[in-house]
């Protein structure tokens, strides 16, 4: 970790809980899906039961190209302590964007927020991963009532430096480029949906081998459903150019402007192998959070929520108790 990070104790001290956790089997398929109208906002969600006495409620927002599948077995975890409520974004998973939704940040965002004051269960726990990561911070920034606390997990904070070294294949972030982009989809979609499976499962995990048979079936199933979806793809692209218009805006309104705004507890998570969103970035997330504490796991990918589903239960159970007690 960082030095800077190193001179900031709250920023590294992350407590684990000892609370029960159910074990992580990655066979477990998706939780039930339905799509729902809510805060006049129709998302496709899918719902994690939780304690009948639970008073508020999880919101999970996935990454780009994600779905809320990626919250599976995390919300498994979590599941004996709140409900959860994982939502596919307009345009991805099994949501349907509305005519003329625009795909930026800050729509995504206010979808969200509608959505979760819709739900009429007070501040919710809200968990965001890379574009949904940057989501969930807009949300917190601008809808502080919403938010009783943040888990971000390699939020796609601002980043002009150049990545392409970072992936294996760089023909993928040309896929959702203006213009050239649609040529290297047709490219990319002609190949067997098992190579193309394992390429996105290299691209977000440390330890891809170590991914289920039941997994990679899961996603190659998704990557079919999607290519029938006649707006899947166009939002996949629009979105990515969303993401990186927002790191292009006046610092007044930049991500990393909002975030010494928040004043909830939050957590964030990193994994030291994520080639998608540099772990550099990590110390300034967390420190720039008035309540922020950061966590960074060795072998763990860009959807450490995926990869290491027990550690970030542990440590979002230890954050509640920690808050709970008044030490956060």
């Amino acid at each position: 970790m960082s030095t800077s990070a190193a001179t900031r104790p709250p920023v590294t001290r992350v407590p684990l809980s000892d609370a029960m956790l159910p074990p992580v089997d990655m066979s477990t398929p998706p939780w039930p899906g339905r799509d729902e109208t809510v805060g006049g906002v129709t998302l496709h969600v899918r719902r994690t039961p939780g304690p009948a006495d639970a008073d508020t409620t999880a919101v999970y927002v996935h990454g780009l190209g994600g779905s809320a599948t990626n919250w599976t077995d995390l919300a498994g975890q979590l599941a004996g302590h709140v409900p959860g409520v994982a939502l596919d974004l307009p345009g991805f998973g099994h949501t349907e964007p509305p005519p003329g939704f625009d795909y930026t940040i800050p729509a995504h965002a206010d979808v969200v927020a509608r959505y979760i004051r819709g739900l009429g269960v007070g501040p919710v726990h809200l968990f965001g991963n890379s574009m949904g990561g940057a989501i969930s911070v807009l949300v917190a920034a601008r809808h502080p009532e919403l938010v009783r606390d943040l888990v971000l997990v390699s939020p796609a904070m601002p980043d002009l430096r150049p990545w392409l070294s970072r992936i294996s294949d760089p023909r993928l972030p040309l896929a959702y480029l203006p213009l050239v982009g649609t040529f290297v989809r047709r490219r990319l979609a002609a190949e067997d949906t098992q190579v193309r499976v394992m390429r996105l499962l290299r691209l977000c995990f440390a330890e891809p081998d170590r991914i289920p048979l039941s997994r990679r079936e899961e996603a190659a199933r998704e990557i079919v459903e999607r290519e029938a979806m006649a707006w899947a793809n166009p939002a996949l692209a629009r979105s990515t150019v969303g993401l990186i218009r927002s790191w292009l805006v006046p610092p007044s309104r930049s991500l990393w402007t909002l975030t010494p705004r928040i004043d909830v507890p939050t957590l964030v998570v990193w994994g030291t192998e994520d080639k998608l969103v540099t772990v550099r970035k990590a110390p300034r997330t967390a420190e720039l959070l008035p309540r922020g504490r950061l966590l960074v796991l060795p072998r763990t990918g860009h959807v450490a929520q995926m990869e290491r589903p027990a550690t970030v239960a542990r440590a979002t159970l230890g954050m509640w108790e920690q808050v709970a007690a008044g030490t956060w």
